[in-house]
């Protein structure tokens, strides 16, 4: 049952404590109803006025983790994605796998040709005969919101590409879109804006199918950072030799050995990679 508990969400704002919400986020990483129902009794305990999500949050993963390493995985996936940093290359890297993983042609931080200058493009993907134009908006930390100005900034700059683009193209059958991705949401203006625009805005929530998160849980390709055996200094080199997927530490140990994993910890962190995946996709983990 929900209670009348004001907690404070990462935003800064306040909020009534939603105990149906904590149980949906933990259904969604794939917890069982036994350990919902242990988890959601534990916090309980220790919840009081004014605490913030991201204390209730720890609070669930570390007890997740103490019983599922893959369930704790999944479930801290948001934070995971904010570890992509400092740079955001690493983001935009990992959405562009995403598109490849969906049939795209992909380049990631293109230097391409507008009609009036030159422009830096995150990503730049075709399929059948539809060009996009990516700008990823990577933030590190909660609560920060994409407002007007980045689909503004992000529209203009398209539609110089895009003038290039049609002056030059010899397959007048494409068609070009641009798009602003996000790891985090947008404001009601920006969607507005981008929505009139023409624009495709893609935040971690937003749009209601097919937002970033529903991208991930679809294809089962989760981050190195969701990793839960990995330190936080072996994540940055993996993802410094542009490694970001789980997917791809699977049968390949060597990767591991380069970013200096203990060999007592190498297969542990590859059997928690297997798990993550299997358990994604439905694949059976015996």
């Amino acid at each position: 049952m929900d209670s009348e508990l004001i907690i404070t969400k990462a935003s800064g704002e306040a909020a009534k404590f939603s105990e149906s919400k904590l149980r949906s986020s933990l259904q969604h990483s794939g917890a069982t109803n036994e350990q919902i129902d242990n988890v959601v009794k534990e916090i309980s305990k220790k919840l009081y006025p004014g605490i913030s999500t991201k204390k209730i949050y720890k609070m669930a993963y570390g007890l997740l983790q103490g019983s599922a390493r893959p369930l704790a995985a999944k479930y801290r996936l948001k934070a995971a994605i904010m570890e992509l940093g400092p740079s955001g290359f690493p983001f935009e890297k990992y959405f562009g796998e995403i598109l490849r993983h969906q049939g795209y042609g992909v380049k990631v931080g293109e230097i391409v040709q507008g009609q009036c200058v030159q422009h830096e493009v995150d990503v730049v993907a075709i399929v059948d005969h539809l060009q996009l134009m990516i700008e990823c908006k990577y933030h590190n930390s909660p609560g920060t919101i994409c407002d007007v100005k980045i689909p503004l900034y992000i529209h203009s700059r398209f539609k110089d590409i895009e003038a290039q683009w049609l002056k030059f193209s010899k397959n007048k059958a494409i068609s070009y879109q641009g798009w602003v991705v996000t790891n985090t949401r947008f404001s009601d203006d920006a969607i507005q804006y981008g929505t009139c625009a023409g624009l495709k805005l893609i935040g971690w929530n937003y749009p209601a199918k097919g937002s970033l998160k529903d991208m991930i849980d679809t294809l089962g390709l989760y981050p190195i950072t969701c990793l839960t055996s990995l330190t936080g200094h072996e994540k940055t080199i993996l993802l410094e030799k542009k490694i970001v997927l789980c997917l791809e530490l699977n049968n390949n140990k060597h990767l591991l050995e380069e970013a200096r994993v203990s060999p007592a910890r190498i297969e542990a962190v590859m059997e928690e990679a297997r798990l993550l995946c299997a358990h994604l996709n439905g694949i059976d983990k015996s």
